[in-house]
């Protein structure tokens, strides 16, 4: 199926081409390629020039993409449920936001905390685009100017965090390795450019944990020669240091993903690499570079064995939808038929809870360290057998 591009503004083009000279440099620097790890975080995270750091980032039904916080309030208000039932058995217990988006979140979760007389001493966002952040302060100033007092952000990770650290739609924009099964040997795909364009270019793994994992993962699933797909070598070391700041609480993460057996089934055989630019997705990273988003599919499996050798301890595993419709996600909704608030808020939740679209696509894991307590989400359906 052809998919139709919106044409670019003169301003998005200079900022592409200023973004794609960038990257020729950096590959002419390094001999001529690189990994896609590196490309990938270079797109997107390049100091002024990446799609989450210059403004190119777009959330919203105007933007590139939607999170689950944009679609309907009651996401949000449904997990500050489970935020204050946490913050009831941690005093002086904290909230530790990763990559914050447009600052919905944030905003409505403290409101619904203040209801429930549940707030969080502070409320901690680590964000890496200093014009989200215009934007957060802009939101909250807008709403909620009470609350700035108790918000505070963070360009680097605090040394150590004792409360809730949550994250939504945030492990999948970590940069990963691309590979591909070549008559059972492992070859690794590269970024090149050639003719004035961004290429892919397949050689012999650039590093010795890539193969070493990559082999592995051919034998234990059979994946046959043409087979390509993605790992992320970063995410153990980034569980890590989480795990190591967290003195005691609750770390819960909403994502795309699979447990691995899934993820790398031999039939899913070109992996999960996807773009997303003015709500089409496509399989292209080198179209628009520092204009559009890209998102792997997290391996789940991975965390749980990242976390669980950093000393965290798995508290469940389920999908979204489930998570959400065990937190009561649906309590008290409006069920006027007439009322076009009513329709509004089901069409909502059909995009939060339906397995067709994000209730199964997006899985729910938490973690706990010298914490223990309940977490209502997978009081009904915990999934970690998956795993």
């Amino acid at each position: 199926m052809t998919i139709h591009f919106p044409l670019l503004s003169p301003e998005m083009h200079r900022h592409s081409q200023a973004v794609l000279n960038y990257l020729q440099h950096e590959i002419k620097k390094a001999g001529g390629h690189i990994s896609f790890a590196h490309f990938m975080k270079l797109a997107l995270y390049a100091p002024g020039l990446g799609y989450y750091t210059s403004g190119s980032y777009k959330l919203g039904e105007r933007g590139d993409f939607v999170t689950a916080a944009e679609i309907s309030p009651l996401f949000a208000k449904t997990l500050a449920g489970q935020f204050a039932a946490i913050l009831e058995t941690l005093p002086q217990g904290s909230i530790l936001e990763l990559g914050a988006g447009t600052g919905i979140f944030a905003t409505e979760v403290l409101l619904e905390l203040e209801k429930r007389q549940a707030l969080p001493v502070r409320y901690f966002i680590l964000e890496p685009s200093a014009e989200l952040v215009e934007r957060q302060k802009n939101l909250v100033l807008k709403t909620c100017p009470r609350f700035l007092s108790r918000l505070v952000w963070l360009d680097q990770l605090p040394e150590t965090f004792r409360g809730i650290i949550f994250a939504n739609e945030v492990l999948d924009a970590l940069p990963v390795h691309c590979f591909r099964i070549e008559n059972k040997t492992v070859k690794e795909r590269c970024v090149a450019f050639n003719n004035n364009e961004l290429v892919w270019k397949t050689t012999t793994p650039l590093s010795v944990e890539l193969h070493k994992k990559v082999l592995a993962l051919m034998k234990k699933y059979n994946l046959p020669s043409g087979y390509e797909s993605e790992i992320n070598l970063l995410l153990p070391r980034w569980i890590k240091t989480l795990a190591n700041l967290m003195q005691e609480g609750v770390v819960i993460f909403f994502d795309y993903g699979y447990g691995r057996h899934e993820y790398y089934h031999p039939d899913r055989f070109n992996g999960t690499l996807r773009c997303y630019f003015q709500h089409r997705m496509h399989t292209n990273p080198f179209l628009y570079p520092g204009l559009q988003d890209m998102t792997a599919n997290v391996d789940f499996t991975m965390v749980v064995k990242s976390a669980l050798r950093a000393n965290l301890d798995l508290a469940g595993y389920t999908t979204q939808g489930v998570y959400l419709m065990s937190n009561g996600i649906t309590d008290g909704i409006n069920t006027n038929p007439a009322s076009i608030n009513a329709y509004q808020q089901n069409q909502a939740l059909k995009r939060l809870l339906f397995p067709s679209e994000m209730g199964n696509l997006v899985k729910t894991i938490a973690f706990t360290k010298n914490w223990k307590g309940p977490l209502k989400g997978f009081s009904q359906f915990d999934q970690r057998r998956e795993l």
